[in-house]
């Protein structure tokens, strides 16, 4: 392993590591499900080891996916769903194109005009989103206020229209179940921070789940593994 290898100083094999992370991002799992299935193939590793290599590898994963996405549509579709952290209620942001490929996501610790501009701005900045030319959200009042103000400072074009459209919301409501069935898996947060890097190697794996990384088709298991072996350094 050279200096620069994200593996150095770990006791395990970087193929076993990368193997627990990928199964707990991917299935509705415990960490403690994940101990038993390594110790089935014959290794101990206990269940808080699983999580620190969640912790350090998960947002590795989404930052090295990242630059291989494919572009998405100009039809957004945004909403957020609830996640609790430590007994308290967080709000995860989360956009979709029309055709249900993920765009970008935001924990928050609110929910008002401020956190949806936010978001928008994300979102915009991200290297693989078109500029809009649809926004569709739900009947909440704060998007309205954080539209206008993107529109007001040029971020959105004039010939962007705003849609406060349930039903068309589908799309990404049903999209949050990916997310949410591992978050009750795993039997939540205890601490913000935690949240933020689970929920980034979540995200990562639902894009590759659906396809959205370059090269690597939607439910091909084999190639996705490969390609994640790839972003680490390790396929040969």
């Amino acid at each position: 392993m050279t200096s620069s290898s994200p593996f150095k100083w770990r006791h395990f094999q970087p193929e076993i590591i990368l193997c627990g992370v990928r199964w707990y991002l991917r299935y509705s799992l415990s960490y403690r499900d994940v101990e038993d299935l390594i110790l089935e193939r014959g290794l101990h590793v206990d269940h808080t080891t699983v999580f620190r290599w969640v912790q350090r590898y998960a947002p590795a994963l989404d930052k090295r996916c990242r630059p291989h996405l494919r572009a998405t549509n100009d039809s957004y579709r945004v909403d957020e769903t609830y996640i609790k952290i430590n007994k308290h209620w967080y709000y995860l942001y989360r956009a979709v194109d029309s055709m249900g490929a993920t765009l970008d996501f935001m924990l928050s610790a609110t929910r008002d005009a401020d956190a949806a501009e936010r978001f928008f701005r994300q979102v915009l900045q991200a290297s693989h989103t078109r500029m809009p030319r649809v926004i569709t959200v739900d009947k909440h009042a704060a998007y309205p206020l954080a539209f206008e103000a993107l529109q007001h400072d040029g971020t959105l074009p004039e010939t962007c229209l705003l849609r406060q459209c349930t039903y068309l919301n589908n799309t990404v409501e049903q999209d949050h179940r990916f997310v949410k069935h591992r978050v009750n898996a795993g039997l939540g947060f205890g601490a913000f921070h935690t949240a933020q890097r689970t929920i980034q190697g979540y995200e990562a794996m639902h894009r590759l789940r659906k396809g959205q990384l370059e090269g690597v088709a939607k439910g091909d298991v084999l190639a996705q593994n490969h390609v994640i072996n790839q972003l680490f350094g390790l396929a040969a």
